[in-house]
C-alpha cells in the first residue's frame, strides 16, 4: 500500500532517540530547550519557539496568551481541522467563520468584513502546506488592532519575501506523525515577543512563575525529552523533506488527468506540501475506490466545513453561507506525497488517477 503519510525515521532519529533514554531524563531537560532554539531559526525565523504537547495545544495555549476569552470574537476560517475553531470555544471566545478562497486560504476580504467591536484576533491557516497571503492579513491584524495568530500546523518552512509562516505574528505549529516534521506527537509556538513566550512557558507548565508556585491558571501541555530528540533529528532533514515534496508535487501535476490539480503557489518558497490535494468535481468516490483496490492510499481534508459541524451550528448566524468551503469539501481528495515515494510509487499514483479519467464513471470531469 502507498501510504497517504510515511513518516521518514533514519538513524539520526534512533540514535538521538536512544541517547534521551540513556540520559535517565525523560522531561523538562536540554532535549526540548534545544528544539525550541533551533525550531525558531530553522523553521520560523522568530526569536523565541516554545515547544508543547501537541499542535492543538499551541492553538489554545497561544490564544490564551494572547489573553483572549469570554466576550471576544475570533474570527476563522470555514475550511480546515476543527481544532482551529474549538480551541477558541476552549479559550471561552467565539469562533466567526468567514469563507475561504479557491486555495482553501483565509479570505482577507471577508475577514475584514468580519470584524466587529469584539473582535480581538485573526486566526488563518495555511492549509496543506500553502502560505495565506500574509501581507494582506498582517495589514488587516495592523488596522483593527488584532491579533494575528498563524495555524501553521501543515506549513514548516513555507515563505515570502524571505518571512516564514510562523513570523507573521503568534505561530502555532503541529509534530504530528503526518507532519513535515514529527515528534509523533507535540507542537510549538513561535513569536518574537519575549513577554509573550515567557507567558506561554508558564502556562504549558501549570501557570507556575516557580517550581509549586502556579501565578495563573496552567496546564501539563509540555512535550517530552523523547518526543523532542525525535524532532530535533528530524529538523536537520527538513531541507531535504521539502525538496522531495516539491519535486513530488510538480511531477504530478505535469501528468495527472481528469482531476483539477492544485495551483502553482503565488510566491517562490510558498507552499512545502504537507498534503497534494486535487479537486475531483465528479467521482470523488468512485476514484477514491479505484485507487484503494489499486494499493493506494488517499484521504478527504475535510469532508466537512466547520459550520456544519455540530459543535459549531450555535456559533453560525442563520442564513450564513460558505459557498466556497462547501465545494472544497465535496471535491478534495489528498493523493500521496511525503517524501519516501519512490518513483514507481508515483507513477502507479498517476496512472492509478488517469486510467480512472477514462472510465465512464469519470466523465464530465474536467482536463487541467
Amino acid at each position: 500500500m502507498i501510504r497517504i503519510a510515511q513518516p521518514q525515521i533514519g538513524e539520526a532519529e534512533k540514535q538521538a532517540v536512544l541517547e534521551v533514554l540513556d540520559s535517565g531524563r525523560l522531561a523538562n531537560g536540554p532535549v526540548v530547550e534545544r528544539l525550541e532554539t533551533e525550531f525558531a531559526a530553522r523553521v520560523a525565523g522568530t526569536r523565541y519557539a516554545v515547544a508543547v504537547a501537541n499542535g492543538t495545544a499551541a492553538l489554545h495555549l497561544a490564544l490564551l496568551a494572547h489573553g483572549i476569552g469570554p466576550g471576544d470574537e475570533v474570527i476563522v476560517p470555514a475550511f480546515s481541522f476543527q481544532a482551529t475553531a474549538s480551541m477558541v470555544v476552549a479559550a471561552g471566545a467565539t469562533p466567526v467563520f468567514v469563507d475561504v478562497g479557491e486555495d482553501g486560504n483565509m479570505d482577507a476580504a471577508l475577514a475584514e468584513a468580519a470584524v466587529t467591536a469584539r473582535t480581538k484576533a485573526l486566526l488563518p491557516v495555511h492549509l496543506y502546506g500553502r502560505l495565506c497571503d500574509m501581507e494582506a492579513l498582517a495589514r488587516l491584524a495592523a488596522r483593527h488592532g488584532l491579533a494575528l495568530i498563524e495555524d501553521a500546523a501543515q506549513a514548516h518552512g513555507a515563505e515570502t519575501g524571505g518571512r516564514r509562516a510562523g513570523s507573521f505574528g503568534t505561530g502555532c505549529f503541529s509534530l504530528y506523525a503526518t507532519k513535515n516534521v514529527t515528534a509523533g506527537e507535540g507542537g510549538v509556538v513561535t513569536t518574537d515577543d519575549r513577554a509573550l513566550a515567557e507567558r506561554l512557558r508558564r502556562l504549558r507548565n501549570h501557570g507556575e512563575e516557580e517550581r509549586y508556585e502556579s501565578v495563573e491558571l496552567g496546564f501539563n501541555y509540555r512535550l517530552p525529552e523523547v518526543g523532542a530528540a525525535l524532532a530535533a533529528a528530524q529538523l536537520a532533514r527538513l531541507d531535504e523533506f521539502t525538496r522531495k515534496r516539491r519535486e513530488n508535487a510538480a511531477y504530478l501535476s505535469g501528468r495527472l488527468r481528469g482531476v483539477l490539480t492544485p495551483a502553482a503557489p503565488r510566491w517562490p518558497g510558498g507552499h512545502v506540501w504537507n498534503q497534494y490535494t486535487v479537486r475531483v468535481p465528479q467521482g470523488r468516490d468512485a476514484l477514491r475506490d479505484r485507487l484503494r483496490a489499486g494499493g493506494i492510499e488517499t484521504a478527504v481534508y475535510y469532508p466537512k466545513p466547520l459550520p456544519a459541524q455540530p459543535l459549531f451550528r450555535p456559533f453560525v448566524a442563520e442564513g450564513a453561507v460558505f459557498p466556497v468551503a462547501t465545494r472544497l469539501a465535496a471535491e478534495v481528495l489528498s493523493l500521496p506525497v511525503h517524501p519516501g515515494l519512490s518513483q514507481a510509487d508515483l507513477d502507479r499514483i498517476v496512472e492509478g488517477v488517469n486510467a480512472w479519467a477514462g472510465a465512464p464513471e469519470a466523465r464530465g470531469a474536467p482536463s487541467p
